[in-house]
């Protein structure tokens, strides 16, 4: 009898070794496996989990593109009055219908329009004069996402703009050409928002040399996934996740079953992630390679080779491929690597007699010595899942200030991904008001397309980031992982700049 209880006692603690051992995706330590970012051809790799999970059960495939319908280009914004120095624009976030499907009327939110929103132009060294408008049902505000800005106009929770109510934010524009966007920040209802249509895109220019031309060989894409109901109505509240919520539907500037047509010449695009939780690994279907001009904050020191490029929820770059070296006829796809479909490209047969060209900065992005030898003044830790996120064991309270820096100064960030029993899953981490600069990840330099200005993240579980953060303005200024159901969640703290 003994040694049959023996023998089950064996067994059990058998079982239990190999069920924990097949319990953790983890391998070196601890660490997650798998590279870091992008693949390229100097070796700068990246590989994702389209899905953005990684031991967490989020695995809605997301439909193919068919390609049916012409994309819609957002329109430019149309100043209310401008000057040499000054721009002075109106912005209303409004609710509305749009035909996402065929004769049937959506009811959705946009800004300026009933989805989405237009494109707002500023230049380097403008003094930009914005009205805001609410002409939705309940509070907003509008956040000014990459944009080196005062706290107080900023957008944050703090700043919430009733309904029927506006009021007007002056600032000058002090940042170098970028691709930026703009969305609402009110506490608890970001996600829904947002969920519902209110996102539009903000340019900075400057004096940079550009000749890519607006809707002819450069086109911004806002690429988002959104679940519809039988009645083709966006229900947040029936399919919303704590742990982030998903879509099966392809949505790009708001277009179902989207194409593109273009001329066989260099074309730029514009990628934002304005998904709730989706990330993005996006490549050609031919696997041809592209080049990365710029990161969220703007163009890198130089352009850098891909042939995949992956982003995260709230990340911007910029893009150029080159259609003159794809045959006649030949099918071109902007794609997942998972297969599915995001963009198709028509080909026209006809091309430039000149090549579209960016200036390069002149002003490289770089990190000093003295940065580089700073000791980690702030340590972010990233934990837990659905209701239960939080940063350094801690819930938002927009009543209590988590960390303070000076204006001008930079500190060292140390941000720290931590994994759980399931595995973890990627966090984005954004912070407000600044473009900061990745020192590390994991101690190694980081990938040539992160070394230029970035206000978002991306950190695999178990993934710790170094990052360089100086605050041109002052206030209070928010950082949070943008899978916006977190955010809602509390995955948010903040900063006092003085």
């Amino acid at each position: 009898m003994k040694r049959i209880v023996l023998i089950i006692t064996g067994l059990i603690v058998l079982l239990v070794i190999s069920a924990c051992g097949n319990m953790s995706p983890f391998d070196n330590g601890g660490q997650m496996s798998g590279d870091h970012m992008n693949k390229s051809e100097d070796g700068n790799d990246s590989s994702s989990n389209s899905m953005g999970m990684m031991g967490h059960d989020h695995d809605m495939p997301l439909q193919s593109s068919t390609g049916e319908n012409k994309l819609n280009i957002p329109p430019m914004l149309k100043s209310d009055k401008e000057t040499e120095d000054e721009v002075y624009y109106t912005i209303d976030a409004q609710q509305g219908q749009t035909e996402i499907f065929d004769g049937v009327q959506t009811e959705t939110l946009g800004y300026n329009s009933s989805f989405l929103g237009p494109v707002v132009k500023l230049k380097k060294g403008q003094t930009a004069h914005i009205k805001l408008k609410n002409s939705l049902d309940e509070e907003t505000t509008f956040h000014w996402h990459g944009l080196i800005i005062d706290g107080e106009a900023d957008g944050g929770p703090h700043t919430v703009i009733e309904p029927g109510e506006e009021r007007e934010i002056t600032f000058n524009v002090q940042q170098d050409r970028a691709t930026l966007w703009f969305h609402p920040h009110p506490e608890g209802k970001t996600a829904k928002q947002v969920f519902s249509g209110l996102a539009g895109l903000l340019y900075i220019e400057d004096d940079l040399e550009d000749t890519y031309e607006y809707g002819e060989n450069d086109f911004p894409l806002i690429i988002q996934d959104r679940t519809f109901n039988d009645q083709k109505q966006l229900d947040y509240e029936a399919v919303k996740d704590p742990d982030g919520t998903m879509g099966e539907t392809l949505l790009i500037n708001g277009t179902l079953n989207p194409r593109l047509t273009v001329n066989k010449e260099k074309v730029r695009l514009r990628l934002l992630n304005g998904s709730n939780m989706r990330n993005y690994t996006i490549k050609l279907s031919n696997n041809q390679n592209f080049e990365q001009i710029a990161s969220d904050g703007g163009l890198l020191n130089e352009p850098v080779e891909l042939n995949e490029i992956q982003l995260t929820p709230s990340e911007r770059a910029e893009i150029v491929v080159d259609f003159s070296q794809f045959k006649t006829g030949e099918e071109v796809k902007l794609m997942m690597d998972d297969g599915t479909v995001l963009l198709p490209f028509k080909l026209n047969e006809q091309g430039k007699d000149s090549e579209s060209e960016m200036e390069q900065r002149k002003n490289p992005v770089t990190i000093s010595d003295e940065a580089m030898q700073k000791q980690v003044s702030k340590e972010i830790n990233l934990s837990g899942m659905g209701h239960h996120v939080s940063i350094n064991g801690k819930k938002f309270d927009k009543d209590r200030i988590d960390l303070t820096q000076k204006q001008g100064e930079t500190d060292v960030w140390e941000i720290y991904n931590e994994p759980d029993m399931m595995g973890g899953m990627i966090h984005p981490f954004h912070i407000h008001g600044t473009q900061f600069k990745v020192i590390s990840i994991n101690g190694e330099e980081p990938p040539k397309n992160l070394q230029g200005y970035k206000d978002t993240i991306s950190l695999d579980p178990g993934d710790k980031a170094r990052i360089a953060v100086k605050f041109e303005e002052t206030g209070t200024y928010m950082y949070h992982c943008h899978i916006l159901e977190h955010e809602d969640n509390g995955m948010m703290g903040q900063i006092k700049v003085e």
